[in-house]
């Protein structure tokens, strides 16, 4: 998340606790700035989407051939590197539309998570019901973002120290363990699962419990700057 995607309103304060935010604070000016001057924001953004699709195909297409999973790997690099660069290109270039730039990175973000979940649930490392589970919970965490910051006026991206950065990172090395040792399928009350499906039911009930904490911690801040009032 970089200049353009913030939210338009100035007042609004912007938290990012991510693990790489400090690598990636570094990095993204430094490629951006070695962009040539024909590819704008909108290229990066139009990549980043084209490699959530390319992800979503390698995960489906590894139900052939394992080897579909390094594809899926070289995407999620790619697809980091349209997704953080756009707004960053636009911030170094002093050409920010914050407003266009903040619906198009939310829109497309939901694309590519809905995308790559989807695609990992149509894969044979994952079931569909957790993948949909990951994407339904992350929009549902990301819908709660959006009204933060418009109640609150603060735009708080992180739950916790893991974004989509670090997410990516993770994919990356379950899809490597993957190919080298392969699915690892075991039985769990009659349900065959793999590793990819332990990390994401997991993963979707960390973020169910994050959720409901932030949730709450909104409700008595608002409550606070919005006592009951009592009828007359």
């Amino acid at each position: 998340m970089t200049d353009e995607e913030r939210p338009p309103d100035a007042q609004h304060e912007r938290t990012t606790p991510f693990l790489l935010a400090g690598f990636e604070r570094r990095v993204l000016p430094r490629l951006a700035g070695a962009l040539p001057a024909w590819v704008v924001p909108d290229h990066l953004t139009a990549l980043g989407l084209l490699s959530s699709t390319w992800i979503a195909v390698a995960y489906i297409l590894s139900n052939r051939n394992p080897a579909w999973l390094w594809g899926a790997s070289l995407g999620l690099v790619v697809q980091w590197y349209g997704d953080s660069l756009d707004g960053t290109l636009a911030r170094v270039r002093k050409i920010e539309r914050p407003r266009y730039g903040y619906y198009l990175d939310h829109i497309t973000d939901a694309y590519s998570t809905a995308a790559i979940g989807i695609g990992l649930g149509l894969s044979p490392y994952m079931l569909l019901s957790i993948g949909l589970a990951v994407v339904i919970i992350y929009l549902i965490m990301s819908i709660n973002v959006y009204l933060e910051t418009y109640v609150l006026g603060e735009f708080r991206l992180g739950y916790a120290v893991l974004g989509p950065t670090e997410a990516r990172v993770v994919l990356i090395a379950i899809n490597t363990v993957a190919i080298v040792l392969g699915p690892m399928r075991f039985d769990i009350a009659g349900v065959s699962l793999t590793l990819f499906d332990i990390f994401g039911a997991v993963g979707v009930l960390a973020m169910f419990v994050l959720l409901l904490i932030r949730v709450g911690g909104n409700l008595r801040a608002l409550a606070r700057l919005e006592p009951p009032r009592r009828s007359a």
